[in-house]
């Protein structure tokens, strides 16, 4: 087996580590997380000269301090896995900003190598660099690459194929040195610590670095000693700044001499292009409409464009049912084979997921084009000033536009995007109230009732419902960043407005390719399991054995007349028994089928043409013919399967109301009165935790019409209801409970994946719940003691939520908050 050599891909944010990672590995990468935390780790593999090269791209950081997740992960990964090399991936237009990184790095003894990235963008800005003295000065290969333009590749390979063993560095800490050196000597006496730099690690304690401390801890039997002298030691140092602080300016100073001897500016007073363009993106007034007008571009140019392309899509996948149906066992005539039900209940789950396929590809190449761009960042700097007041960070902006912010979006995406949001505490914020958004699924029963109940206010209840739910966001948001979280660690806003680029087609491919596969992988493959379940709970006990008995001596009547209509026509030899009835019927419902499907004219008589030749008994009962035994042989089998449908359809129902989940639905009933939901509408609740669309769907089984009646959904509902006693009152306290109802299936596997505990999980689920009953409850209660309408309730409401938010948003005189502390130069 040939030698593998690892290699860690260390930098800032905005340096080009992700655009070097893909040229080095191409397509061979695997995605995942750090164990225990949410970081993404990202590893790719490239050989070279028959030896194997694994590429860790690690989380992008300023320093190797304790301050954040992903400078926790990075400096874990360097201690734990030691690489054979590190390339440091540098922004050469902002060269000073990375080069503190740089010194830590070296301070560490790995071999480094310095990849200069963004070459391109330098000399655009008129920065000569002297490649050969600042290697001199960092005393490492520094290589030149650009790599958006896949410049620079193959000399970064051969770099790290001749990366050797280094000493580590060293950095004078003018009046901190002698206590580095102290430390020093005391840390190279360990035996358990030769494994580490003795000057980095002496560094690390001197900073009061608690990781240090812990892993001194964890190696040292007796770690008091050099801990208590790391303490006196920091105690002594004179003046107001601590031993962090001159550390982190001794670092910039280097970092400034070195860009002074090695960097010459050509253009001296020449306004940077991505200076120019944010003085006119970033102004006062203009910022607002320029950010109203990205997200409308999202929404069109994904949820609008991109459902049209379901229209494409969706045939395929109805295809793939079809090819799926014809494998699986045949449908009997009242029931099927419990292997067919199910295994068409799963492909018709998968093909929901996939569906929205063309969406994602859109959202995430989208997203792509805003991060590699350069103005996602400026999203976030533009709304964090508003965001901060309720606990949320600018970068919540995102993930709450992909969820839906008015509506159309899908909460998957948008818990997905809270993945780069540094602030823990505001990123579990994010996390759980990004389902309240109004995602694409919620729209149908929103246009269901309101076409019932609100038809002369539509537009002003749909203003309502999509902008509650942004004012319940922040509130929530407000109350768990005070009490849950609380303790949860949070981080300063540092904000660093990288150089605009012009996104690769390439990079803006994979990104999105990538992004889409894991969705499929990680939501897909739970989703599928857990419709297992929820077929379980729909499909059993099953229907009451008094009630199949009757079921089935209907089903034998309706045969019976089928039989007495085809009395004396010679086409009954092609159904001489039940069993070749129920080939006839299956037949005749793959055909319908097929030509629902059938891309025009020559299609379907391709499909008439291969129904003759499998099946020429059938033929007469199936395809048009002016044979009157034919036309009487059709018309039989029509009426036939109407009346299965029919036996069918009711069966379901039956099925539903008597089954696990349709139990739980009754039994739920003396809670959800206060609100106003029967059973019906408790099943249907429970049946959208899978997917938001199965609401609409139960309901349309739930409220079936009498035979010989033909009316919609709406129709059959507003009869229903209103022979219950339900008003527009109870349709909102319904719309407003959907609005706060816990996050799909879907959204709570991702909640998983995103928070890594089943604890948040949980809660995701339960404190919706709870709230939106409460909310629900409350205005139906409130609004019928005080014969309020349905319009008059929710504008109470929404009045209610505008006031709140307003009393939360605004400056208390009373409170004094400090301002935010300066951050140095090299922190998170």
């Amino acid at each position: 087996m040939s030698e593998t050599r690892l290699v860690a891909l260390a930098g800032q944010q905005n340096a080009g580590k992700s655009t070097l990672f893909n040229l080095l590995t191409g397509l061979t990468q695997h995605i995942a997380n750090y164990p225990g935390v949410t970081v993404e780790k990202k590893s790719g593999w490239y050989s070279d000269g028959g030896r194997s090269v694994e590429v860790v791209d690690l989380p992008g950081c300023y320093s190797l301090t304790s301050y954040s997740p992903e400078e926790r992960v990075a400096r874990a990964f360097l201690l734990d896995e030691a690489p054979d090399v590190v390339v440091n991936v540098l922004d050469a237009s902002n060269l000073r900003r990375g080069l503190p990184l740089t010194f830590q790095l070296l301070e560490m003894g790995i071999p480094v190598i310095v990849a200069l990235n963004m070459m391109d963008v330098a000399e655009g800005r008129g920065l000569q660099i002297d490649l050969a003295a600042l290697e001199k000065r960092l005393c490492v290969p520094v290589i030149p690459v650009v790599g958006r333009k896949g410049q620079g590749g193959d000399a970064l390979r051969r770099a790290i194929a001749e990366a050797r063993d280094t000493r580590p560095a060293t950095l004078n800490y003018g009046a901190l040195e002698p206590a580095v050196q102290e430390l020093q000597a005391l840390l190279a006496d360990q035996p358990a610590l030769k494994v580490y730099s003795a000057r980095w690690l002496a560094v690390k304690l001197l900073e009061d670095d608690s990781e240090a401390a812990r892993l001194l801890s964890e190696r040292v039997e007796n770690p008091h000693p050099i801990l208590d002298r790391a303490h006196r030691l920091r105690a002594a140092i004179p003046g107001e700044d601590t031993a962090a602080d001159k550390i982190a300016t001794a670092r910039d100073m280097l970092a400034a001499d070195i860009v002074g001897t090695c960097i010459t500016a050509t253009r001296a007073g020449h306004v940077p292009m991505s200076e120019r363009i944010d003085r006119f993106l970033l102004n006062r007034w203009l910022a607002p409409v320029f950010l109203v007008a990205t997200i409308w571009a999202i929404y069109q140019l994904s949820i609008v464009q991109g459902y049209e392309l379901t229209k494409v899509t969706w045939p395929i996948l109805a295809g793939i049912r079809n090819i799926a149906a014809g494998l699986l066992p045949d449908a009997g005539f009242l029931v099927d084979p419990q292997i067919r039900s199910l295994g068409l209940w799963l492909v018709d789950s998968a093909n929901t997921l996939l569906n929205y396929v063309p969406i994602f590809l859109i959202l995430f190449a989208l997203i792509a084009i805003l991060e590699d761009s350069g103005y996602m960042a400026r999203i976030a700097f533009i709304l964090d000033r508003i965001l901060n007041r309720f606990g949320l960070h600018g970068q919540s902006t995102l993930p709450f536009i992909l969820a839906g912010v008015f509506a159309g979006g899908c909460a998957v995406p948008g818990v997905m995007a809270t993945k780069g949001i540094p602030d823990h505490r505001a990123r579990l914020a994010t996390i759980l109230t990004v389902p309240f958004m109004n995602c694409l699924a919620k729209i149908p029963l929103y246009t269901l009732l309101l076409n019932i109940y609100f038809p002369e206010a539509k537009g002003l209840m749909l203003f309502y419902l999509s902008t509650i739910t942004v004012i319940a966001a922040l509130l929530v948001s407000k109350l768990l960043t005070t009490t849950l979280l609380s303790r949860h660690e949070t981080a300063p806003f540092v904000m660093e407005l990288p150089n605009y680029h012009l996104p690769t087609v390439k990079g803006v491919l994979r990104r999105s390719v990538d992004r889409t596969w894991l969705y499929i992988k990680k939501v897909g493959t739970v989703v599928v399991a857990i419709a297992v379940v929820i077929y379980v709970l729909l499909q059993f006990p099953g229907v009451p054995a008094d009630r199949e008995v009757a079921y089935q001596a209907r089903a034998e009547t309706a045969i019976a007349r089928f039989y007495d209509a085809l009395d004396g026509n010679p086409n009954t030899a092609a159904v001489p028994d039940q069993a070749a009835l129920i080939d006839l019927i299956n037949v005749h419902t793959a055909y319908k089928a097929a030509r629902l499907n059938a891309g025009g004219r020559d299609a379907a008589m391709a499909i008439d043409a291969r129904l003759a030749e499998e099946h020429p008994q059938f033929a007469p009962f199936v395809l048009r013919s002016r044979v009157a035994a034919d036309k009487e042989a059709a018309a039989a089998l029509r009426d036939l399967a109407g009346e299965r449908t029919t036996l069918r359809r009711e069966m379901r129902e039956d099925k539903i109301e008597s089954s696990f989940l349709g139990m739980v639905g009754r039994g739920l009933e003396p809670v959800t009165r206060f609100a106003d939901f029967d059973w019906k509408i408790n099943v249907a609740l429970l049946a959208s935790f899978a997917a938001r669309e199965s609401s609409v769907a139960t309901l349309g089984v739930l409220f079936d019409q009498e035979d010989g009646q033909n009316q919609t959904l709406e129709d059959r509902m507003g009869a229903a209801q209103g022979a219950e006693g339900r008003t527009a009152l109870s349709a909102v306290a319904l719309m407003l409970f959907f609005a706060l109802y816990p996050p799909c299936l879907a959204t709570v596997i991702m909640v998983r994946v995103q928070t890594e505990s089943y604890l948040w999980m949980g809660f995701s689920i339960v404190f919706p719940t709870i709230l939106g009953l409460a909310v629900a409850s409350t205005v139906f209660s409130l609004g019928s003691a005080l014969n309020l309408t349905g319009l008059q309730a929710m504008t109470a409401v929404y009045l209610a939520g505008l006031a709140a938010l307003l009393i939360v948003a605004l400056p208390k005189p009373w409170m004094r908050l400090p301002a935010r502390a300066p951050v140095a130069e090299d922190s998170p």
